[in-house]
């Protein structure tokens, strides 16, 4: 009696399998495809199970994606699925069509290979020069000429009719200010001066003023609670008619 050994075709993995079915089949690769194969990528994996368990495990999780695959397709209304979550037929078609590519562009390089070839065409457009001033040519003398046309055709800059000085304050305008709030009434908040500072420059300076007062102990700064209101009052130096005479550290 005669035994006859039925070898398998050796397939790279999983997807070399699925490929080579869709392509026997002359179909397109889609999730449509994918399910019709099933049947086909079954019968291969139970003949294979008997002679190579090595490499089983990558065939049985493409064979769950197949079977799932398949049972969706017959069921009368597609699958609600998450928000996120991808069709699982897509995606192994994704899979399989970036895995056909790679492998068409193995088997062209295994060509060039076996034909001794080392060298491989250019394919994309060559890349653009970018033009440049060639200025080999050019004496000192042209380009001062040149320089000078152009500064004869640039318009003139307008002329200001009047000139606007920057606003000038200084420590002392706030010490006076100070005092003569002090003498009038006994204190003086320091949002008064905020309010009457016209720019962020005299608000700083109002600030500087105040701080040299009460290194000087001409005033106190007074807070009842966090953040609350700020009251200068007369300090135990307080004399009502000196500020002219107070040396500062900054005068201006």
């Amino acid at each position: 009696m005669t035994t006859y050994t039925v070898r398998l075709p050796v397939y790279e993995g999983p997807l070399d399998l699925l490929l080579e079915l869709i392509e026997r089949a002359e179909l397109d690769i889609t999730k449509i495809a994918l399910a019709q194969v099933t049947d086909q990528y079954l019968t291969y994996l139970r003949r294979m199970a008997q002679r190579d368990l090595g490499d089983l495990a990558s065939f049985l999780v493409v064979a769950a994606r197949l079977l799932q695959i398949k049972s969706e397709a017959l069921l009368p209304r597609p699958p609600e699925r998450e928000p996120g979550e991808e069709d699982p037929g897509d995606a192994l078609a994704r899979q399989l069509i970036l895995y056909r590519q790679f492998k068409r562009a193995a088997a062209s390089l295994g060509e060039r290979e076996a034909a001794g070839w080392r060298t491989f065409a250019r394919r994309a457009p060559p890349p653009r020069a970018e033009p440049h001033l060639e200025l080999g040519n050019l004496s000192l003398d042209d380009l001062r000429r040149t320089l000078e046309q152009v500064l004869a055709a640039s318009r003139a800059d307008p002329e200001l009719a009047e000139s606007v000085a920057p606003p000038r304050v200084n420590i002392r305008q706030k010490i006076a200010l100070i005092f003569d709030g002090l003498r009038r009434a006994g204190r003086m908040r320091f949002d008064e001066l905020v309010r009457r500072s016209r720019s962020r420059l005299e608000v700083v300076v109002s600030f500087l003023a105040v701080l040299e007062l009460i290194k000087q102990r001409q005033v106190l700064a007074l807070q009842d609670r966090l953040f609350g209101e700020i009251e200068i009052v007369p300090g135990s130096a307080w004399t009502a008619d000196q500020e002219v005479e107070l040396e500062l550290e900054f005068d201006e």
